[in-house]
């Protein structure tokens, strides 16, 4: 097998059949470092952009996914994460990471690639993508939505999401139950929260599951 044929079934294992070859071809002509990582809790994936940093040279585009997310999730995120990318291209690094700049190339992505996604969920992709600024609600459905195509999705099981909570709920990540956090506020895609037994702070993403404490 070459190095080609297992990039491609590396893709297929984590995207709709449909996606593969143009995510394949994307990474290809835009020289993307692409990784697939383990569950992360603060974030479902990340863009980095060539640039210097502490004297190192990172001279390449950067794109990381969660490999624990289903085939549309996981595509979901790589559009976000593209977007970041095409915004680079076209504006560079001085422009806000979620501002109107992002939010047109994700919305011009999303519409690009809307059959890509099931059909039952395309018209919440559509109205998420109509227009910018974007109705965050109509994504938060869209992803609610897309979690129902997970390989382990249990209806009776599903989790509430950050995003569901209101500032001062206290809640429990799903993927460390362990320690308990409290909602602050909501920036953008992502909210501050407060460690509540050490006082430290973080920025989880709104997508990330949640207990309600």
């Amino acid at each position: 097998m070459t190095t080609e044929e297992r990039y491609r079934r590396i893709l297929a294992n984590h995207l709709p059949a449909g996606a593969v070859e143009w995510v394949y071809g994307y990474l290809n002509q835009h020289k993307v470092h692409f990784h697939i990582t383990l569950e992360r809790r603060t974030k479902l994936g990340d863009y980095r952009w060539p640039q210097s940093v502490g004297g190192r040279e990172h001279p390449y585009h950067e794109i990381s996914i969660n490999g624990d997310l289903g085939p549309y999730r996981f595509l979901w995120v790589f559009l976000h994460e593209a977007a970041h990318l095409e915004t680079h291209l076209r504006h560079g690094h001085g422009v806000p990471p979620h501002g109107h700049e992002w939010q047109a190339e994700y919305c011009r992505m999303l519409r690009e690639h809307l059959a890509l996604f099931p059909a039952e969920v395309q018209p919440l992709v559509a109205r998420f993508a109509r227009r910018v600024p974007m109705e965050r609600a109509a994504g938060r459905q869209a992803e609610a939505a897309l979690r129902r195509y997970e390989p382990d999705y249990n209806p009776e099981e599903a989790s509430l999401t950050l995003d569901q909570l209101q500032p001062g709920a206290r809640f429990r990540l799903k993927s460390r139950p362990a320690l308990l956090f409290e909602a602050q506020e909501r920036r953008r895609t992502r909210w501050l929260c407060r460690e509540v037994a050490s006082g430290r702070q973080y920025m989880v993403s709104g997508a990330a599951e949640v207990v309600d404490a």
